[in-house]
């Protein structure tokens, strides 16, 4: 069987768009403004000065201050098919295959960005390995509110804020009166129409768990840059296979660009 009608464009769409619909990391972190081979770039703004007003105006140039980070992580997915064209041209089973993949990939970055809490500012923090706090119904809805309070504290920004929970403390928030008590969970972990102190609640499986301790996490989209790219994904015939095989490398990489605008909760379930 030949492989001479193999579409990477198609795989690499399928898969980027499958990765965007369910990654947490995707939603709560900034995209770079370029990319540059493996080196992804962003711009940060420097502010003007407001001055009074005496008759005559200074102007202040803007400059901006580029950021680079280097995409130097790297996962690969390498699968066997029975037959490269007909799972290209089966719309259902390529969006089956290459969802399988993306979301193996979303675990991966996920549990990569949100393990960036480490770089957090240290006024934003709330307990910690030695003294974390312990959750119950009672009292999770309040520490959630206090992360974004040490946010406000930092001037952060109001719009674009979130806070990254597990399932088990969404299990403790839907028992307390504040917060609904049936949350729907889309599939990019969004908790629908829930807000804490202005945070978007957000679930994923993959926020820390030190020993015990988990790291709830909240911040502004400008907290965190994120970047992301699918190289070298090509279909060859196996030689030890009656099948086909399709490959590809995920190549990203992330960096803390304002600590100030990340809190954490170190935790325990009580």
């Amino acid at each position: 069987m030949a492989i001479t009608s193999f579409i990477p464009q198609v795989w690499e769409a399928k898969l980027l768009t499958n990765f965007r619909k369910a990654s947490v990391a995707e939603l709560v972190t900034t995209a770079p403004t370029k990319i540059e081979g493996n080196k992804i770039i962003f711009n940060r703004i420097g502010a003007s000065t407001l001055k009074d007003y005496n008759g005559s105006i200074v102007w202040d140039e803007v400059t901006t201050t580029p950021i680079e980070l280097n995409m130097d992580q790297k996962k690969y997915f390498a699968i066997s098919v029975d037959d490269v064209d007909a799972v290209q041209a089966a719309g259902d089973v390529l969006d089956t295959v290459t969802e399988d993949e993306a979301m193996a990939a979303k675990e991966v970055m996920d549990s990569y960005v949100l393990g960036l809490y480490t770089d957090v500012d240290a006024d934003n923090t709330i307990g910690d390995d030695t003294n974390p706090i312990a959750l119950d119904k009672t009292n999770v809805y309040d520490y959630i509110v206090d992360l974004g309070t040490k946010l406000s504290k930092k001037k952060v920004p109001n719009s674009n804020r979130f806070v990254v929970i597990n399932a088990e403390v969404l299990g403790l928030l839907s028992k307390d009166d504040r917060f609904t008590s049936n949350p729907t969970v889309l599939e990019n972990g969004v908790v629908e129409g829930q807000k804490i102190n202005n945070m978007q609640v957000v679930v994923s499986e993959e926020i820390p768990n030190v020993n015990g301790k988990l790291k709830i996490i909240a911040l502004h989209k400008s907290a965190i840059g994120f970047g992301k790219q699918i190289e070298n994904t090509e279909a060859i015939r196996l030689q030890n296979a009656f099948a086909d095989g399709v490959r590809g490398l995920f190549v990203y990489g992330a960096g803390v660009l304002r600590p100030e605008a990340m809190a954490v909760l170190t935790a325990t379930i009580a």
